[in-house]
Formats: structure tokens, sequence, C-alpha cells
């Protein structure tokens, strides 16, 4: 049975997150955040210019922009191990991103349901 990962994205863009809340975001290796997801993390939830990966604010880059869906691969494995270390957080993908990669394809490699 194939699992149902639609909740782990949000429909549109979004501005406001809950206190437990984290927006996870395809980010480039020198953290730019110039358009799309990355953008939104930099207005809205905290993420920092030349930071192109990891826990900033409200916010978790993922490198999508240099490579590969195996060059990710560690970027979300970095991911996995940070969210097991922070249980209580909901996370939230941007599907409208500026990365090479659609957030619909990178939400079933992160996090077990």
């Amino acid at each position: 049975m194939e699992k149902d990962y639609s909740k782990r994205i949000t429909p549109d863009y979004i501005t406001s997150l809950k206190p437990n809340e984290i927006f996870v975001f395809g980010s480039n290796l020198a953290g730019m955040h110039g358009g799309g997801a990355a953008r939104m993390a930099r207005l809205y939830f905290g993420a920092v210019l030349a930071n192109g990966d990891g826990p900033q604010g409200q916010s978790y880059a993922i490198p999508t922009m240099q490579g590969s869906v195996e060059t990710i691969l560690p970027y979300v494995d970095k991911f996995i191990s940070y969210a097991k270390v922070h249980p209580k957080s909901s996370v939230s993908f941007q599907p409208k991103s500026a990365s090479s990669f659609a957030n619909s394809a990178l939400a079933p490699l992160s996090l077990p349901q």
C-alpha cells in the first residue's frame, strides 16, 4: 500500500507557522534564498543568506540545486537526523519552489510516517 504524503506539502504559499512547525525548503549551497520557497523562508521563517543547508530560524534548508537526487540524499539524511532530535516539530514542504526538484518528490524521502 502506497503512503499518502500529501499532508506534508502545503497547498499554497504560506506566510505564518505555528510555534512547533518547520518550513522545509529547497535551497542552493550558496544560500542565496532569492526565489520561490527559499525566498519565502528568508522573508518569513528566518532563513539566513549565505547558509544553504540546515536549520535556520523556523525553517530548514535542503540544498536541491546542485545536482541529482543522489547528491541530495546526504542532506536529506541530515534533515532526518535533525527531525528525530526534534520529534514534536511538524514539518511543512512548500510545493512552489525554484529548486530543480519538486518538494513533492522530497517529502517521501524525509520522515517516516
